[in-house]
């Protein structure tokens, strides 16, 4: 099944550094540091200087760092991709499997 989204919040930043569609956004406006907090998903591309919408809560679609079980609670990998969480602070929990780096699942955001 292709990964969709059911947004209920979707809120518009200044990015403070060059973010692709899907990543995730840290609170400072950049890509997410790798098992940090993050703010929410970038919902298209932004050069930095511009406004970038991030949905923030409700279901997103994430970029996987690894492959992902369907139910695995995430945090934030390299990159801005969402991975298994281990250690870091969970951010969502997948609602589809991912196979590999670059597959893009449907998640539950965390607040």
């Amino acid at each position: 099944m292709p990964a969709s989204k059911i947004p209920l919040l979707t809120l518009s930043i200044l990015a403070t550094a060059t973010i692709a569609e899907e990543q995730a956004v840290g609170h400072d406006g950049a890509v997410a540091s790798a098992a940090g907090k993050m703010l929410g998903l970038a919902i298209s591309e932004a050069p930095s200087g511009t406004q970038v919408g991030v949905d923030t809560l409700g279901t997103g679609v994430a970029i996987a760092g690894a492959a992902i079980a369907n139910g695995a609670d995430l945090q934030v990998g390299s990159s801005g991709k969402l991975v298994t969480q281990t250690a870091g602070i969970i951010v969502a929990r997948a609602l589809q499997a991912a196979a590999a780096d670059g597959d893009k699942l449907e998640v539950l955001l965390t607040p």
